[in-house]
């Protein structure tokens, strides 16, 4: 009698044994699984860098104080075309090439050149004018702190003495060098600081080595030392003074301030036997190897800012880079991201202060010609238009919302007034995390 299954009948072995064998394939199909979709592929060619050119005979040069000169999307885009772009683009990643696979211990414990002790004692008095330059009471507000333009212009008062033990040349030439390391703390009107502001610290170290003081084989120490001090230095400003981030992309950026760093740590990086990128989620890796490998450090202090636990609610980018394959990933995203969010972004550049060490393009603005405000007196960030009406305000949809200068309170504000409330330190975590 034929079994049953749910009520219906099996054909018997006869009916089985009658069935036309020639019907039937000798092999059923083969079976195969399905492919995961491969991930999207960054089109995006990996920026090369473009060899150094020569330094220019400071005897030819026509020292004057640098200015902006990219004040609409026709100057950016002749900015991108000019041999200052690829110089730019050249020197940041020289840097970056001469940190690769070196712990920052591996440079102190070599014979640096005196003019990189110069350098760092310029810095340190710095961290010595901070000190001098108190920040006034502000009865718990998180936004800039208006002390801050007292120590901007007591730096300007002792830079020129700075730039003299340098080297630099000449009064005319200290005046466009040092424009660069005033603005590199930040900008005096609107109290805030960016990657554009950082940018000018590099394009100081960048007139300094037009000025052959200082020649590549101090590009190891420029990137682990000198760098990593001017970063930590910003640290304390900050703190000090509140600045507020410029044009801050809040949760979607790598850092509130900061990219260089990232460029350069993941260079050191590069072949490391055993930190991999997921290793920034290891608290024990970021705590050991912290202080000798800038990305970790930067990680390790960017989650020390947050009230929050958690880097993917946080730092969601720096989540997302952290599953890269390799550290050459990560460093080549960062040479794309560079080049495309700094240098190619009108919010930032726009900013750029142009001399005759770091020239301007033929065709692009004049600020004496259009009668704008200089950049530590602007209050307004955004792209302007000039026409017969005079200068105007573009609004842009590509720009964070931030081009109109609104004014974002800092993280590291939000924390020092904490403290001085005296709330419990530590993170609050997402309930739902």
């Amino acid at each position: 009698m034929p079994a049953a299954i749910d009520g219906a009948s099996l054909p018997s072995r006869s009916k089985l044994a009658n069935i036309d064998k020639s019907q039937v394939p000798e092999r059923l199909p083969r079976l195969t699984p399905r492919k995961k979709p491969s991930p999207p592929q960054n089109t995006l060619p990996i920026p090369e860098t473009p060899p150094l050119p020569p330094q220019a005979d400071p005897q030819t040069l026509n020292f004057h104080e640098p200015t902006r000169c990219i004040l609409s999307s026709h100057d950016h885009e002749l900015f991108q075309v000019s041999p200052t772009y690829n110089l730019i683009i050249s020197f940041v990643f020289s840097l970056s090439e001469a940190a690769a696979d070196k712990k920052i211990s591996l440079v102190h414990s070599n014979n640096v050149p005196d003019v990189i002790g110069s350098l760092l004692s310029i810095l340190s008095g710095v961290d010595k004018t901070i000190r001098q330059c108190l920040p006034a009471d502000q009865g718990g507000s998180r936004f800039g702190n208006p002390s801050f333009r007292d120590f901007f212009d007591t730096i300007a008062l002792q830079s020129s003495p700075w730039h003299s033990l340098l080297g630099v040349p000449s009064s005319s030439a200290i005046a466009e060098v040092s424009t660069y390391l005033h603005n590199s703390f930040g900008n005096r009107a609107r109290i805030d600081y960016g990657s554009g502001h950082e940018l000018n610290f590099i394009m100081w170290l960048l007139c300094l080595n037009r000025l052959s003081i200082l020649p590549p084989s101090t590009f190891p120490a420029l990137a682990l030392l000198v760098f990593p001090r001017y970063i930590n230095l910003m640290r304390k400003i900050q703190s000090t003074y509140y600045l507020e981030p410029a044009g801050s992309h809040g949760v979607w950026g790598l850092d509130d301030y900061h990219f260089l760093p990232f460029l350069f740590g993941a260079s050191q990086l590069l072949h490391h036997p055993y930190i991999r990128p997921l290793s920034i989620h290891n608290e024990l890796i970021l705590e050991e190897e912290g202080d000798e490998y800038i990305y970790l450090d930067m990680v390790r202090e960017t989650m020390a800012s947050k009230s929050v636990k958690g880097m993917k609610w946080t730092q969601p980018m720096l989540d997302d880079i952290s599953g890269a394959k390799s550290w050459e990933k990560v460093e080549q995203g960062m040479r794309r991201m560079f080049v495309k969010e700094v240098l190619g972004k009108l919010p930032v550049m726009q900013h750029f202060l142009f001399g005759s060490l770091v020239p301007a393009a033929e065709g692009m603005s004049k600020v004496e010609e259009v009668g704008i405000k200089p950049e530590e007196e602007e209050t307004e960030g955004g792209e302007l238009s000039i026409d017969h009406d005079g200068v105007k305000h573009v609004h842009r949809n590509d720009a964070w919302g931030d081009c109109c200068g609104i004014k974002i309170p800092s993280t590291v504000a939000a924390a020092q007034e904490a403290k001085k409330k005296g709330e419990a330190d530590g993170f609050r975590r997402i309930p739902f995390d």
